[in-house]
């Protein structure tokens, strides 16, 4: 697994990692939308008031994108916005600046899968509509560029590619 610069033009309001996994895109997609509880961390990356337990993706257009709690209860993080397994998926990232879920802000993230060779794939995440963060766009920026990063994510998403499954 390689952590690359996006070539793309820097934009204001978008954060964009690449990561390359050793797997085919069908098996990133698998880890990536089906296992995210397994990859994710969870005792850090919450919303709720309780312990989360799972990371959870409903698996169409409209599903909802979700924290499930040690109680059971569940902290919304967004919905799928486009669901083209293997190779596309956006979710809308309706965490606010103070991180509270706010299905009315809308950023978006996609996350291309790219078949690089037989077996592996390239991973091209962007976070973009930043701008919708108002005053505090810029601050939210640098958190899911360096603080919150996404990049951070993506090599624990592509950890968990090489181990395999969870057990």
């Amino acid at each position: 697994m390689t952590m690359q610069e996006s070539s793309a033009p820097y934009d204001p309001y978008s954060v964009r990692k690449v990561m390359n996994v050793e797997a085919p895109p069908q098996v990133a997609w698998r880890v990536f939308t089906e296992q995210m509880g397994s990859w994710w961390p969870l005792a850090h990356y919450k919303i709720g008031k309780t312990s989360a337990v799972d990371a959870i993706m409903e698996p169409r257009v409209g599903g909802r994108w979700y924290e499930r709690g040690d109680d059971g209860s569940t902290c919304q993080w967004g919905s799928v916005l486009a669901w083209e397994p293997p190779s596309r998926l956006v979710l809308s990232w309706d965490i606010t600046a103070d991180w509270q879920y706010d299905p009315d802000l809308k950023t978006e993230i996609e996350v291309r899968f790219i078949a690089d060779g037989n077996d592996a794939t390239r991973v091209e995440l962007e976070h973009r509509k930043l701008d919708r963060y108002g005053t505090r766009a810029a601050e939210m920026r640098r958190i899911f560029d360096t603080e919150g990063d996404w990049g951070r994510l993506l090599a624990m998403f592509a950890a968990r590619v090489v181990q395999g499954p969870p057990r």
